[in-house]
């Protein structure tokens, strides 16, 4: 393993496991500015989200604004080589209205100088159309 692969994995890590305690913080700041957040499916919250700012104000907060318990995600398997790190994984929440929203994940991250610059996120995009409003700006 190189230093690169073995430092990109303990980053990785390390947020991973704040996320597991609730706390988000590790998250936000291991974003590069320029970061771009690709969600797949079709569902209202799927896309390409680019830049800090605009995923905090499109995406991040509006899905966070439903959630009605502390938000963890738990890793159960973090992969890493060179400026990639996939981490398996699943989230435990409850929404405003009772609703669950465990959902698992698979996380495709593309490292640069310490920074996440690129994730892909695979996930159950059935549970996401069945637990989630909308987000307002995807509401016609």
């Amino acid at each position: 393993m190189t230093s690169v692969t073995e430092s990109n994995r303990a980053i990785v890590t390390g947020i991973m496991e704040a996320l597991s305690r609730g706390d988000l913080q590790p998250f936000g700041e291991a974003m590069a500015d320029d970061f771009t957040w690709h969600m797949i499916g079709t569902t209202p919250w799927s896309g390409t989200f680019t830049g800090k700012a605009h995923i905090r104000e499109r995406l991040t907060r509006p899905l966070f604004t439903q959630f009605g318990t502390h938000y963890t995600n738990t890793p159960k398997r973090i992969l890493a080589d060179a400026d990639f790190v996939v981490v398996e994984c699943r989230g435990n929440v409850t929404t405003k209205t009772g609703k669950p929203y465990c959902n698992t994940y698979c996380l495709v991250i593309r490292m640069h100088e310490g920074k996440m610059v690129e994730l892909t996120e695979y996930l159950d995009t059935d549970l996401v159309n069945s637990a989630l409003e909308p987000p307002s700006w995807a509401v016609a």
